[in-house]
């Protein structure tokens, strides 16, 4: 053991220590034997110096042997870096077996996705949750969340440290629904979780039952139902921009006092999120599905399972009972190579005009899920699907939500890919439209080819994992069958019109008269008549 007692002797003993390295890298090995450098020794009279004024001294100690300090000195200069490697395999080890991303269900969009429309995955009035929490763009709305907190809290007669309790008791298992750190302090983020989540259910309540029965002035700026609530829905449906299910549950619960309403929740978002849905039903269509299914077009989301937030609801309500995927068989099952994002290896299905021209009809399906497809001798029913300003919007996130969430199937993305086969030219978006199957809202039918063409752009897809892939498989058997194509093409050719009808009767007459002809000339030629006697 060394010990330094006076500043001046301790830097004496760093610069020998400098030095000591300096000629230790410099001297032969055969000088390995010559004498050191010795450290001076202190003098009796400073040592008793020192003790006596300890407020101007530093006291140092080392323990080891000359041995290890020699080690330490000549120690590799990797040393640090390899260091710093193993602490991140250790982090990485705790962070595997904590296995913490197993519980995520909101999800940061992946930049690879974002690449085909950015502003589709951010909101623009109003943030829901931690991502973009405080955005300055954003803030406007927050003095109306205020408001409809105190409209809640004044319509319960509560006080708002009961909801703050209620939500700090979850709080640990909202924050782990989240990818990534949430940089909030735990009362930063249950005010948010209490002040999103009444935001919400106020909007949830209004649209159900009605503002004006929940408080609020008809000249309301937000909530009157005018101008922003398209924008407003647009916002809360987006994967980003969610909150957990179960914290809404909870706040429902503390408003109606009754801890279990289950399926109520998830009734209310459905009606606010109803002006979203892509296949909207006419009166007469929805009259007739309802007599055929009776009771079975009642739904309840969280009959089976619990929703993970707005978005999941959303897409189990659209797929309902959920088509399952038939494996296709024109693709090696034991290949992986085919799930890449490759759109060459995502033609599940020719384009509309390719189709026609095989003899394939396309007819509108009445039923209000725009997913379920069919065919059947030759004829491909498409339900009908509505196109609008949101629409982009809505399938991007619905696409992000599938190939973030393990537990998601890919029915979404299949239908869309399914479409963006069958539309390649605005051609077929006129003839899809003209058949009933598709009405858009947007500006011209190339604006709608464009959408679909550039949906599932860098997405990962497995075609031989589609509910699809054994129709398209029935699709295209028909298509190559030729004598489809040759039937096609005469009816196209000669049976279009009534004109090109009469033609084609007069051009078989006049060719059988000239056969007849033909025939009849021949024959004198071979059997002549006998003169008369």
């Amino acid at each position: 053991m060394v010990a330094v007692f006076n500043k001046e002797l301790l830097s004496w003993y760093l610069i020998t220590l400098k030095l000591r390295e300096t000629l230790g890298s410099a001297v032969s090995p055969s000088l390995a034997g010559a004498p050191r450098l010795q450290f001076p020794e202190q003098p009796q009279h400073e040592q008793k110096k020192q003790q006596q004024t300890p407020s101007d001294s530093l006291q140092i100690v080392i323990e080891g042997d000359g041995e290890n300090h020699e080690d330490e000195e000549t120690r590799s200069p990797d040393f640090d870096w390899v260091l710093s490697i193993k602490k991140q395999i250790v982090q990485a080890g705790q962070e595997d077996k904590a296995g913490s991303w197993s519980k995520f269900s909101i999800y940061r969009v992946p930049h690879y996705l974002r690449e085909v429309d950015d502003k589709a995955y951010v909101p623009q009035i109003i943030s829901l949750g931690p991502y973009h929490h405080g955005k300055k763009r954003l803030r406007q709305m927050n003095k109306h969340k205020w408001r409809c907190l105190h409209h809640v809290l004044k319509r319960t007669n509560q006080d708002i440290k009961l909801y703050l309790d209620t939500v700090r008791e979850i709080e640990e298992k909202a924050r782990s629904c989240y990818a990534g750190p949430i940089n909030l302090s735990s009362n930063e983020f249950v005010e948010m979780m209490v002040l999103d989540g009444c935001f919400m259910l106020e909007l949830f309540r209004g649209v159900a039952e009605g503002f004006k029965k929940l408080g609020y002035p008809r000249n309301d700026p937000v909530f009157a139902m005018r101008g922003s609530m398209h924008s407003i829905q647009r916002d809360m449906i987006m994967l980003e921009n969610q909150l957990p299910f179960f914290v809404l549950d909870r706040l429902l619960g503390l408003q109606f006092n009754n801890s279990c309403q289950k399926g109520l929740l998830a009734q209310l978002a459905l009606i606010f999120f109803d002006p979203l849905m892509p296949s909207p039903l006419t009166k007469s269509d929805r009259i007739t599905l309802e007599l055929s299914l009776g009771s079975a077009a009642i739904f309840d989301p969280l009959s089976d399972q619990g929703g993970l937030h707005c978005l999941d609801v959303f897409r189990k309500s659209l797929l309902r009972t959920g088509p399952k995927p038939v494996p296709g068989y024109w693709t090696k099952r034991s290949s992986n190579a085919n799930r890449v994002a490759d759109k060459r290896r995502q033609q599940l299905i020719h384009c509309v005009t390719e189709l026609r021209e095989a003899g394939i009809k396309l007819r509108k399906r009445k039923t209000d899920r725009f997913w379920d497809v069919k065919f059947e001798k030759g004829i491909l029913r498409v339900p009908r699907l509505l196109i609008h300003d949101g629409t982009k919007s809505l399938f991007l996130n619905l696409i992000a939500l599938e190939q973030c969430h393990i537990d998601c199937g890919n029915e979404i993305t299949s239908f869309v890919i399914f479409m963006d086969n069958l539309i390649n030219s605005p051609e077929d978006v006129a003839y899809l439209h003209y058949c009933g199957i598709i009405e858009h809202w947007l500006g011209s039918d190339a604006d709608v080819a464009d959408l679909f063409n550039q949906l599932c752009q860098e997405v990962v897809f497995d075609i031989n994992d589609s509910y699809l892939s054994q129709l398209s498989e029935n699709v295209n058997h028909y298509y190559n069958h030729k004598w489809n194509t040759w039937r096609a093409s005469l009816k196209h050719n000669y049976f279009s019109n009534p004109w090109a009808i009469v033609s084609l009767f007069a051009a078989v007459v006049l060719l059988l008269l000239t056969f007849i002809q033909a025939f009849y000339g021949v024959y004198a030629y071979y059997r002549p008549r006998s003169p008369r006697s």
